[in-house]
C-alpha cells in the first residue's frame, strides 16, 4: 500500500516477517521515541492457541493489557523496553495513546478511501496501520481526541452517524506485528519513515476521512 499512495519505506521500521518482538519494541522506543508496554501473549493450551489473559473467549486473544496499572508501565526507554520484553518474548506491542499521538480509527473501507483522496490532495500523512478486525489507525499529534468531534460536526456529520474514533489519553493500539489469536497480525498501511517522523494535526485530515466515513455510513 505504501508504493501506492507515495509514500517512501526507507525506515528502518518495521521488518515485519520473521522479527522478534523485543527487536521490534526496541526500535519503537529508539527510532520514533513512542511510549510502548507489553501486552499479553498467545500461548497454546490443549491443542489450541489461547491468550494468556486464561479467558477462552478473549475478545483480543494476545493483544491487550496484560495488568490493570498498563498506563504506569508504559515507558520510552529502549534499554527498559529491552528488559520487559526479554522477561516475556512473547509478549504483544502496546502504545499508549494522548502521549506523542493520538489516533483517529475508521473502517478499512474508508481508510482506504481517505487514503486515495489524501494522496490527491497531496496532504502528508503520519504512520497508518491496518488491524485484523478490519479497521485503519491513522496516527496524528496528540490532542484529537478533543477536538475531533467538533472538527466532524463542523464539517456537517454528525459523529454518531458516522464510523470514526479519535483515541487519546487513557486508550491504547496494537503495534505491528502483535498478532490478534487467529484473526491475523496488525501491519502498516502506512509505516513509520524518516518523512513522516513529524505527524500530522487532525485538522488536516479529517476531511477526508470524515467524507469516507459519511459515505460508508451510507450505504
Amino acid at each position: 500500500m505504501e508504493e501506492t499512495i507515495g509514500v517512501t519505506t526507507a525506515a528502518h521500521i518495521p521488518k515485519q516477517r520473521g522479527e522478534a518482538l523485543l527487536d521490534t519494541a526496541v526500535r519503537y522506543a529508539e527510532e520514533r521515541h513512542w511510549d510502548i508496554f507489553p501486552g499479553t501473549w498467545l500461548q497454546y493450551a490443549d491443542g489450541a492457541e489461547r491468550c494468556s489473559c486464561g479467558v477462552a473467549a478473549c475478545a483480543s486473544p494476545g493483544a491487550h493489557p496484560a495488568r490493570e496499572d498498563w498506563a504506569t508501565q508504559a515507558t520510552g526507554s529502549a534499554t527498559v523496553a529491552r528488559r520487559l520484553w526479554q522477561k516475556q518474548p512473547k509478549a504483544s506491542i502496546l502504545l499508549p495513546t494522548g502521549r506523542t499521538f493520538d489516533v483517529i480509527d475508521v473502517p478499512e473501507t474508508a481508510g482506504f478511501l481517505a487514503l486515495a483522496r489524501m494522496e490527491r490532495m497531496q496532504l502528508t500523512l503520519g504512520p497508518v496501520t491496518r488491524t485484523p478486525d478490519r479497521r485503519m489507525q491513522f496516527f496524528v499529534l496528540p490532542g484529537a481526541a478533543a477536538k475531533v468531534p467538533d472538527l466532524v460536526r463542523k464539517l456537517g456529520w454528525p459523529p454518531a452517524v458516522i464510523d470514526l474514533v479519535a483515541l487519546g489519553e487513557g486508550t491504547y493500539v496494537a503495534a505491528p506485528p502483535t498478532r490478534f489469536g487467529a484473526s491475523g497480525a496488525v501491519q502498516w498501511a502506512c509505516r513509520p519513515t524518516a518523512a513522516n517522523r513529524w505527524l500530522p494535526d487532525a485538522e488536516e485530515i479529517i476531511s477526508p476521512l470524515a467524507y469516507a466515513c459519511g459515505r460508508e455510513a451510507r450505504r
